[in-house]
């Protein structure tokens, strides 16, 4: 039996990107052959639709473009990749890069001025709090 992995459904090609946008990356092709891959997108999980307006986290908060406050969302988003992860004992994760859900190391700073900081999107952040080991890509 494969080990499972949880990715970013916008990287495997399915229309979850906030723009409704596809963005396959091959690379995931050769992937599934080593693993059990489980597609998820913590922010149509959260309850944003697709497409969506553009989001950033500021100051700890995730707002849109128009400055709405979506950070419940993202939260929720964040919990229901974690409750996956555990109802699959799933230990490793390949998440959408920049993403103020699923980015690692490196996210926008607020401005949608795309400008990038230090830091890591909310699922990253509660996954990684739970033992389960986070790529970007």
């Amino acid at each position: 039996m494969k080990e499972k992995i949880l990715v970013s459904s916008c990287l495997i090609g399915l229309i979850t990107r906030y723009d409704g946008r596809l963005q396959k990356d091959n690379r995931f092709e050769e992937l599934a052959e080593e693993y059990d891959i489980i597609p998820f997108c913590p922010e149509q999980a959260g309850g944003l639709p697709t497409p969506r307006k553009p989001c950033e986290i500021y100051k700890n908060r995730v707002l849109n473009v128009d400055g709405d406050d979506k950070t419940e969302n993202f939260i929720r988003g964040a919990k229901e990749a974690l409750k996956l992860c555990k109802l699959f004992n799933i230990k490793k994760a390949i998440l959408k890069s920049k993403s103020p859900s699923c980015g690692k190391g490196k996210i926008y700073d607020g401005t949608f001025s795309g400008n990038l900081i230090s830091g890591d999107g909310f699922t990253t952040r509660l996954l990684e709090d739970n033992g389960i080991e986070v790529t970007s890509m």
